[in-house]
């Protein structure tokens, strides 16, 4: 990685930090004495694989629309044929306005690549849209442009996250989903060039560009939304953890604590994954067992008794994966064969996986 900073970048962070951090010199100066006795600011741009502008204020974008090369940086965009990726970075004001959204259409139709801007709380005091994306977004982004769209021209439809089931107006029966394996699937076959629809059960995670995403509450509401995509779809991942049961009589008022026990009767909820397996112009069926004992068994008569394409399996009782963490541990299964999917990053995990349904999809 090398790295290029503006005047005003110098005086928010030093460039020997970005050489400590890179592990090369940092450029700053188009006119560089030293640098430019091998034309350094040529050699950059043909040096680079992918050009990354982060952040990208709207001066900048302005005067890379306009074909400028007054500085180092400009200079490198317009000498280089690598592609070029732009994180903007502004007041949410500035980037609502007709001029620098007509920047970034000029930008888009060049060819250059528009990452984000999030929106949320901003240095100004202001919330909206114009924040740039998180360091971590933005590799993630750069990791993609670096593999190839072998989901390119595919729809996908993933379930993620709980169901609540209500018991009375305030109370409800959930379990520990955190919904971040489901949306770790969305966000990797993004990246991978798949149209994703995520129906997303009550997570505490925010919602991912680039994805259409459904959000319910129960699973008769999630079990309805994937009937309505599902004949859009050339993969179907029930990541979510739905609930099984529900009670058999929602109660209209508070139930309150007379008595020292109670029973709820509870009625079983409809099997989401069971009823995709079933049709008979079904997409290709994966399906997720999470147990506590006997893994390979379970998963596997889930499996052959649904008739699933593919079935992930974990072992939840095992710490640091499964519910609530940011890692996983995978096997998984399809009628001819099986894959360890061994402890990581759920990310990772989540690559991989698609990596395999794109296997058994050729």
């Amino acid at each position: 990685m090398r790295v290029v900073m503006s005047q005003s970048a110098t005086e928010f962070i030093t460039p020997l930090t970005m050489q400590a951090l890179s592990g090369n010199p940092v450029s700053q100066d188009l006119l560089d004495p030293a640098a430019e006795l091998a034309m350094g600011h040529i050699e950059l741009a043909k040096w680079a694989d992918l050009v990354v502008v982060a952040p990208a204020t709207a001066n900048l974008l302005a005067r890379m629309s306009a074909g400028m090369a007054d500085e180092l940086i400009t200079t490198v965009t317009l000498a280089t044929a690598a592609p070029i990726a732009v994180c903007p970075a502004m007041n949410q004001q500035m980037y609502h306005h007709p001029a620098t959204q007509a920047n970034l259409t000029t930008l888009q139709q060049r060819g250059c690549l528009i990452w984000g801007p999030a929106a949320g709380d901003q240095a100004c005091g202001d919330v909206g849209k114009g924040r740039m994306l998180e360091p971590q977004q933005i590799l993630e982004h750069i990791q993609a442009t670096q593999h190839p769209q072998i989901l390119e021209g595919k729809h996908l439809l993933i379930t993620a996250g709980p169901t609540r089931e209500a018991i009375d107006p305030v109370r409800y029966l959930t379990n520990k989903s955190s919904g971040k394996m489901g949306y770790a699937l969305a966000e990797q076959a993004l990246a991978l060039g798949a149209d994703v629809t995520l129906v997303s059960g009550p997570v505490s995670i925010k919602a991912l560009q680039g994805v259409n995403t459904i959000t319910v509450e129960s699973a008769e509401q999630m079990h309805q939304a994937v009937m309505e995509n599902v004949d859009n779809a050339d993969v179907f991942i029930g990541c979510a953890a739905v609930a099984d049961y529900k009670p058999a009589e929602l109660a209209t008022q508070k139930i309150k604590k007379n008595n020292t026990t109670m029973a709820i009767e509870l009625t079983r909820n409809p099997d989401i994954l069971a009823d995709v397996a079933k049709r008979s112009n079904r997409p290709f069926t994966v399906g997720f067992a999470a147990e506590t004992n006997d893994v390979a068994k379970y998963a596997k008569g889930k499996l052959a008794n649904k008739k699933l394409d593919m079935i992930a399996a974990n072992d939840v009782s095992k710490p640091n994966q499964g519910f609530n963490t940011d890692d996983n541990a995978l096997t998984v299964y399809w009628p001819e064969g099986e894959c360890a999917l061994t402890h990581g990053h759920k990310q990772q995990i989540a690559r991989q996986l698609l990596e395999l349904i794109h296997q058994q999809l050729k």
